[in-house]
């Protein structure tokens, strides 16, 4: 990977970089990095947290996923490994607060979807909350997955697409299945 020139005067080429919004509130390095940090995390949760109460646990999901997936590029990826590298404990500590994040959503999700009869009731909720989250961290994993090989948008959907399908009922799949013909193909 080419080290990224973590510095002021680079991160403001970045057109989409909300360079001007933190500035003013990063007197250090060390500021700006948790700055990009929080301002990360918070994309990710303003993704998670949209509101689905009129659509099922399936098309709650497909809608969080499709959306992930288009606006991951939006969520500076080039940046994270850079952070991670030079500030580990930062690092560590915003990606945890992100996984609680996301799994309590999968937890909710799940719970809903096996209330409305789309997933199998005979999951454990808290295991597949942790797989969701295993393989969300692995898909990030350059060494297994390299980025000139392997697009984020493809693992992301074949990961939400082997979830779908192995915690689905059959009302569940048939359901999974026309929203995919309908929709995403």
């Amino acid at each position: 990977m080419n080290d990224f020139d973590f510095s002021l005067e680079s991160l403001e080429q970045i057109p989409e970089f909300p360079f001007r919004l933190l500035k003013p509130h990063a007197r250090t390095m060390d500021d700006l990095a948790k700055l990009l940090m929080e301002y990360e995390s918070e994309k990710i949760k303003m993704i998670v947290d949209k509101e689905f109460e009129n659509e099922n646990a399936i098309d709650a999901m497909l809608h969080v996923s499709k959306e992930i997936a288009r606006q991951f590029d939006n969520i500076f990826p080039s940046l994270s490994p850079q952070i991670r590298s030079k500030f580990p404990a930062l690092y560590h500590e915003q990606f945890q607060k992100r996984l609680e994040m996301v799994s309590e959503r999968i937890r909710f999700n799940l719970q809903r979807g096996i209330a409305q009869g789309y997933y199998r009731s005979d999951l454990s909720v808290e295991l597949i909350s942790r797989l969701y989250l295993s393989r969300l961290i692995d898909i990030h994993n350059q060494d297994y997955f390299p980025p000139e090989s392997f697009s984020f948008d493809v693992l992301f959907n074949q990961m939400f697409e082997n979830l779908i399908r192995s915690i689905a009922t059959p009302k569940g799949l048939a359901y999974f299945e026309k929203q995919l013909q309908a929709h995403y193909q």
